[in-house]
């Protein structure tokens, strides 16, 4: 007889899920910690951010108040229409994307006494063997943090670098077991593209709403002109966390960053909502078409701000935000490559100082060896 698969109780999945949003460990340590997926965390999260509103929605409490005394009153009329009401409802668990194998699996209430776990299979299109076969939590291995890391590595050095290319430099340095299907996941993982034109592996939503690119053949001649933003993959030896960074183009000063163990919107939204608040408006936003980007979050957020203009790269053009790309260069081969960080913490602490350092004491030859900061508050008279 199969193992009975483990269910979680509210107040554990909300104790999991506050232990993300912290950021205080990577998604990898805590789905180790918790034996739970980091899919699944990833889909508690989500539904926990969705769901916050209706916390603090009394009309909406009084109203389910009084829907529960209505229900009690026609015993009658619920026997004959609950089960239907119990699919639908249950139903609603389900995203409007397709979900995957493990996610199915997640879904399924093992416990409920309303309806079967037939009728679930049935709802989700899932064979009941399937259904009970118990779930293998596959966290990414040493080895798998190692390739990345190292790939990582070698796309900073060697930025114009495909898969084909880093595949072979991986098998240069050990990894001679890792094919070329496996180094393009990878990358695409990481969000990791070749520094040339050519076709753009970013994933957009599939309802991703794009916009034209608006700098070519314009000059940037001003502070709060024109900010990049972008993301990269920071590995440590632990796991994974992200890294947003926001760069005046005119003065190259990083006007807002923000760290995330997931790739959500959410963090991006919020290092563009403090960069605001820190040095106002920009005129110009620019950013790739990567899903997070083109995500109807995202887009909603930056028109809120009616004076804020959206620009985005042209598709497989990964030079057209090419000052936040060699941002990204120094940071990783001045910080995180040569100190190593081990920890979340450890990260969080090298990168919050390197911009402090970056901004007010790192000259840069473009800004005819001056400090971003004193470009950016005019210090210099230039």
């Amino acid at each position: 007889m199969s193992k009975k698969r483990k269910t979680y109780s509210p107040e554990e999945k909300a104790k999991i899920v506050l232990e993300v949003l912290r950021e205080e460990s990577t998604l990898k340590e805590i789905s180790q910690k918790y034996g739970v997926s980091q899919q699944l965390i990833s889909r508690w999260r989500t539904e926990f951010l969705d769901n916050m509103p209706s916390v603090f929605d009394k009309k909406a409490a009084k109203t389910e108040k009084l829907k529960q005394e209505h229900e009690a009153e026609k015993e009658e009329l619920i026997n004959q229409i609950g089960q239907l009401t119990v699919e639908m409802n249950w139903l609603q668990k389900k995203p409007e994307t397709g979900l995957g194998l493990e996610e199915k699996k997640a879904v399924i209430d093992f416990d409920s006494k309303e309806i079967s776990v037939k009728r679930q299979c049935q709802l989700l299109d899932l064979s009941r063997s399937t259904a009970y076969h118990p779930i293998i939590v596959k966290q990414p291995d040493q080895k798998e943090i190692a390739i990345k890391n190292t790939i990582d590595r070698i796309h900073y050095d060697e930025p114009a670098f495909g898969c084909r290319r880093i595949r072979g430099e991986l098998h240069k340095r050990g990894f001679s077991d890792v094919g070329f299907k496996r180094t393009r996941r990878y990358m695409e993982e990481m969000g990791i593209v070749a520094f040339y034109p050519g076709p753009n592996l970013s994933k957009r939503d599939l309802q991703a709403r794009t916009y034209p690119y608006l700098l070519r053949g314009v000059s940037i001649t001003h502070p709060n002109h024109v900010w990049g933003i972008d993301i990269t993959y920071c590995g440590t030896p632990t796991g994974f966390m992200y890294l947003v960074a926001i760069i005046d183009w005119f003065s190259r000063l990083v006007v807002g960053w923000a760290l995330s163990n997931t790739m959500h919107t959410d963090f991006i939204i919020r290092a563009v909502a403090e960069a605001i608040n820190a040095y106002g408006k920009p005129d110009i936003i620019n950013s790739d078409q990567g899903s997070q980007f083109t995500s109807n979050d995202y887009i909603d957020f930056i028109k809120s701000y009616e004076t804020v203009k959206i620009s985005m790269d042209g598709r497989g053009r990964a030079t057209d935000n090419a000052r936040t790309e060699r941002f990204f260069r120094s940071y990783k081969w001045e910080r995180l490559y040569l100190l190593c960080p081990e920890t979340v913490s450890e990260l969080k602490q090298m990168t919050k100082l390197y911009m402090s350092h970056y901004n007010w004491n790192r000259p840069h030859q473009a800004l005819e060896d001056y400090e971003p900061a004193r470009i950016y508050f005019g210090e210099c008279g230039r």
